[in-house]
């Protein structure tokens, strides 16, 4: 693994970097949903899922850019606009 990162140049970290924050900022809008759903005692999504999932998506879009991954630029894409589309929909009201 320590081989790995040595042989890795400086862009190649900052997208790895930029790739494995995006993944974590995804998934850590389970993590709100899950505690303020418990909170609630019923299935809750809050605010902060959407500006998460929106934070996360574009993360992994720019680490998909760099690595040429034409799936993971597609579903990340199209992930997004529906992320700001529910942002439109809540603030609508």
């Amino acid at each position: 693994m320590i081989n790995y990162f040595n042989s890795l140049s400086t862009n190649e970290i900052i997208f790895l970097t930029i790739g494995f924050i995006g993944q974590g900022l995804f998934a850590s809008r389970f993590i709100f949903q899950w505690i303020l759903s418990e909170k609630k005692g019923e299935s809750y999504i809050p605010i902060i899922f959407w500006y998460l999932s929106i934070s996360g998506g574009i993360g992994l879009l720019i680490y998909a850019i760099f690595r040429k991954d034409p799936v993971i630029i597609v579903g990340q894409t199209f992930g997004i606009f529906i992320y700001l589309r529910n942002l439109y929909l809540i603030y609508k009201k």
